[in-house]
């Protein structure tokens, strides 16, 4: 990704390593995040489609987007009736209040928040919500956090933030976790470790010499051509919106002063300018709750103390 590229732009160059090597998100997490369908859904960062098939598979009316016009091309060729977009979540282009949900799955962390979120709400119908997931690594597991060491900690910047608890715009956030599991050979290990930015972009031989580490590491601990089971744990996230920003209104003439009347040439007054207040869409906001965290997965420590001693060989 060059200083000129948006954000999150880096996946189109290693989009086969990317869909062949990054897992797909189970159905019941699908149904937590959007609940019952068929809904109008707005998918943020679509990327290849993992999260997209199972939102379509769960009869839902999808409008995917992404910036990287690759990924794209390649989610078009899995779902060809699909409606796409290239698109960023800071500008998207759909009218007010056209959906459901509006959901973004391994993305959310490259948005322009300040920018995004107002935009995410403006698109979202009254009663709609902003649905978050993750799909981590479950590092209590000895190997897998060995192997999270080689290939990075990415996944642990994920989370909605400060950013979305505070945000005036949208109310107390849900969390729940799921299981989730990957099955991996000696040559999806090689798709997993290239899809990742901070592998696919270190210069050729620095990423040559980190991908043949994490084969390495799969020869060690793997089972040969029967593959592995990789455990994760699916970080699901929704807040429904409290608020609708202000519209945007086209900008509007000076107001026209009167000429001058009888003898006195004293100037009539101007008519008043007109209220400009925000349109709500839903209750006012009444303050922020803490995450209220409905899941049952304890996180991952920072040593190996309390880990799942379970080892997939």
């Amino acid at each position: 990704m060059t200083p000129s590229e948006p954000p999150g732009t880096s996946f189109g160059v290693v989009v086969d390593h990317y869909d062949r090597g990054r897992p797909a998100y189970p159905a019941d997490a699908v149904d937590w995040l959007v609940g019952e369908g068929p809904l109008s859904v707005l998918e943020l960062g679509a990327g290849s489609g993992k999260l997209t098939e199972a939102l379509v598979a769960a009869g839902h009316d999808v409008h995917a987007t992404d910036p990287d016009e690759a990924m794209l091309d390649r989610l078009a060729e899995k779902l060809p009736e699909l409606r796409i977009s290239q698109a960023g979540a800071e500008e998207i282009p759909a009218p007010d209040a056209g959906y459901d949900v509006v959901i973004a799955a391994q993305s959310y962390h490259w948005f322009d928040l300040e920018l995004a979120l107002p935009e995410i709400a403006r698109v979202l119908k009254r009663g709609g919500f902003l649905s978050l997931v993750w799909n981590v690594k479950d590092e209590r597991i000895p190997w897998v956090k060995r192997l999270g060491r080689i290939v990075g900690e990415q996944e642990k910047l994920g989370g909605p933030g400060k950013e979305l608890e505070t945000s005036r715009y949208f109310g107390p956030i849900e969390h729940h976790q799921f299981k989730n599991w990957q099955t991996v050979d000696r040559e999806t290990i090689r798709d997993f470790a290239m899809s990742r930015s901070n592998i696919s972009t270190l210069p050729e031989d620095d990423r040559a010499a980190k991908v043949a580490e994490v084969v390495a590491f799969y020869d060690e601990y793997g089972r040969g051509m029967d593959g592995m089971q990789l455990p994760y744990v699916t970080e699901c996230f929704r807040a429904a919106l409290g608020i609708r920003p202000e519209p945007k209104l086209p900008p509007q003439p000076p107001a026209e002063q009167a000429g001058p009347t009888g003898d006195d040439d004293v100037p009539t007054e101007s008519a008043p300018a007109r209220d400009g207040g925000p349109a709500v869409a839903g209750p006012e906001e009444t303050g922020r709750d803490a995450l209220t965290d409905t899941g049952s997965i304890d996180p991952p420590t920072d040593d190996d103390s309390g880990m799942l001693l379970i080892d997939f060989r």
